[in-house]
């Protein structure tokens, strides 16, 4: 509480209650600051739900971030290496590890190749590897980037950095930004869903898809996919809906009540949460409930009603994009191949290739690639030096390739180069901050501009930094 805070409150304290309603207080009280700050606070549960309105026309109204924590290897799935192949199980030029730090492995260790064969594909002729067949269908689509960069190179710094412009806990997630900006269309739904697939939950935690500073109401809520979506979403054994609304009411009333006398925003953004809590118990089985969807959709993402799967999770966001969701973010942890590369990247591109590109198509062939922004990427790339005997790769912050499509991107084009061993990039380099500034541009913010203001100042995501890629723009 600041001293102006602790100046009202004791100053409250002094006024006759029976005199002076707190409403009449905070409006006539403070030069007009209090009236700003209860209108604010009575009109969040419709600004929750309205967009905003960005700064400049918008080219995309949503986002399906599919995000494959871990870290996948760019030399096995994008950026094909010839050069890396012929030096293969030679030790690396000394000048190209000046003043290189690696995670776990000696940065002497000797080159890796390539483990698997690559071709070009579609009209623009990108170079995709044989793990990829399904992506290649549709690459004309996607802009390719491969000359993306961070500075962390440990997982939960590198994943919370990318998703929330620091490697320190407590900042607010991209996805928090977005439904802060713009607020959600889905009047039963939360603004911003998570699904979590693969072998574990992502090294970062809640704190790739919280709120931070913001809000609550703004933080990622994960879905499940078998049982309730939500936990405790349905009434126990002896509740019917009557006496849950009668509950609920009792609740709300008591939660208006502690407002009225704290003026505390987070007993607002409670009282909407029970409120789309009982609006979800309609909604949300008959959202999870794919089975419903025609048999070539299940075919085409190789989805199975009633199993947990990436497949399945890409079908759901769809489903949830057309349902005025304005943020679904896909974590897919199982990307981290210090060993067994080989196998565990077949496996891994088996669980998502099909669905990924099954999605790219769904959209379009609805209408709705045009203003829906799908980004695919992990936290960083891999060494091209080798780590487990022959057959894994170490972390590596220097270079790694990611993708995005719809929303205002340009198709079939790729971005940035790295050098002939994919160890730095020597063209066009991305900065997770600068991916992060052309994702909020093409939602229609100038990142520098969406900012909130806590503890003295005004935060955002790109922190201080920041370029938009201009030639991801279509």
């Amino acid at each position: 509480m600041n001293c102006q805070d602790r100046y009202y409150r004791q100053l409250y304290r002094q006024v006759d209650p029976k005199l002076v309603a707190r409403r009449w207080f905070l409006q006539q009280c403070g030069v007009g600051l209090g009236a700003i700050a209860l209108g604010h606070l009575l009109g969040r549960h419709a600004e929750a739900k309205t967009p905003r309105g960005p700064h400049f026309a918008p080219k995309a109204r949503r986002v399906i971030y599919l995000f494959m924590a871990g870290g996948p290897s760019h030399m096995e799935l994008f950026d094909y290496k010839p050069q890396l192949a012929k030096y293969d199980g030679t030790l690396p030029p000394p000048e190209l590890l000046k003043g290189y730090r690696a995670a776990f492995i000696n940065p002497n260790s000797k080159l890796l190749g390539p483990k698997f064969k690559f071709a070009r594909h579609g009209q623009c002729g990108a170079e995709l590897s044989e793990l990829l067949p399904h992506l290649a269908t549709v690459v004309d689509d996607i802009a390719i980037i491969k000359g993306m960069v961070t500075d962390a190179f440990n997982h939960a710094p590198a994943q919370i950095l990318i998703n929330t412009g620091s490697q320190q806990f407590g900042r607010p997630s991209l996805g928090a930004w977005v439904t802060y900006g713009l607020g959600s269309e889905a009047e039963d739904l939360p603004g911003f869903i998570v699904f979590s697939s693969g072998t574990k939950g992502p090294s970062g935690g809640n704190s790739n898809w919280g709120s931070g500073f913001l809000p609550t109401q703004y933080q990622g809520v994960q879905f499940r996919t078998g049982g309730d979506p939500v936990l405790y979403l349905s009434n126990p054994p002896g509740i019917d809906e009557t006496t849950q609304k009668a509950t609920l009411d009792a609740v709300t009333t008591l939660n208006r009540l502690r407002l009225d006398e704290t003026g505390d925003p987070e007993i607002t953004t409670r009282i909407q949460s029970f409120e789309l809590a009982f609006r979800m118990q309609t909604s949300a089985p008959e959202l999870m409930d794919i089975s419903r969807e025609p048999q070539k959709i299940l075919d085409m993402y190789g989805a199975e009603p009633g199993k947990s799967s990436f497949a399945n999770n890409c079908l759901l966001a769809r489903r949830l994009i057309e349902r005025g969701v304005r943020f679904v973010q896909l974590f897919h942890e199982a990307w981290d191949q210090h060993g067994n590369l080989v196998a565990d990247l077949k496996k891994n591109c088996q669980a998502t290739d099909k669905p990924t590109a099954a999605l790219l198509r769904d959209l379009k062939q609805r209408g709705l690639l045009d203003d829906t922004l799908v980004i695919w990427g992990g936290e960083f790339g891999r060494t091209p030096m080798v780590q487990g005997g022959s057959d894994g790769r170490d972390h590596h912050p220097n270079a790694f390739t990611m993708w995005m499509a719809g929303g205002g991107v340009k198709p079939g084009i790729t971005v940035g180069e790295t050098d002939e061993f994919g160890f730095n990039v020597v063209r066009d380099r991305v900065h997770v901050h600068d991916l992060n500034a052309t994702i909020l541009h093409l939602l229609g913010f100038d990142h520098t501009r969406l900012t909130y203001r806590f503890q003295g100042r005004d935060f955002r995501l790109t922190d201080v930094h920041g370029e938009v890629v201009t030639k991801l723009l279509a």
